[in-house]
């Protein structure tokens, strides 16, 4: 989780301070460049005047992930919760700390791929994250809980032949 906000804000850090804003540096052609745009809103810019909303929520996301990964008992389940925690509290950071400031900052975003949103490593992380979760919740947690299962009974059926061994001496 700690790690996704390092990483997010070096990032960004490092793109405030190379780049010009509303200009692309091209990596792979026009498919992947760099440019940078300070986002008051959420995904596609959508909701530019709920700023603040966004940072409760973003809040509420991160301290929802660090009890979870409190609980969680297994490494698959830990991932996604890691990335979505350290995608909302990286946002969160720069709602809280950059202009305009105090849970109305402006998220800065930077990745572009062709003609789809702009985002950030934050963003990223949030989307691989809710991709993880749901391999996790429909695939991985369903045979984990099947394995139990299987070995309850197994156990069972062990102390159910110790009990019988015993009756019969």
């Amino acid at each position: 989780m700690f790690g996704i906000i390092a990483v997010d804000q070096i990032t960004k850090w490092a793109v405030v301070e190379k780049l010009e804003e509303q200009r692309a540096y091209p990596v792979i052609g026009e498919f992947f460049r760099l440019y940078l745009v300070r986002n008051p809103g959420a995904a596609f810019s959508m909701g530019t005047n709920a700023t603040i909303i966004f940072s409760i929520f973003q809040l509420v996301a991160f301290l929802a992930c660090i009890v979870l990964a409190l609980r969680t008992r297994y490494m698959a389940g830990a991932l996604p919760i890691g990335l979505i925690g350290g995608g909302a509290a990286g946002n969160l950071v720069d709602r809280i700390f950059r202009e305009p400031g105090g849970m109305h900052g402006h998220v800065v975003d930077f990745l572009s791929f062709g003609s789809f949103a702009i985002f950030n490593v934050a963003d990223a992380a949030i989307t691989v994250g809710v991709v993880c979760y749901l391999i996790y919740a429909f695939f991985i947690e369903p045979a984990n809980h099947v394995r139990e299962e299987r070995k309850e009974q197994e156990k069972s059926s062990e102390e159910q032949e110790d009990t019988s061994e015993e009756v019969s001496r």
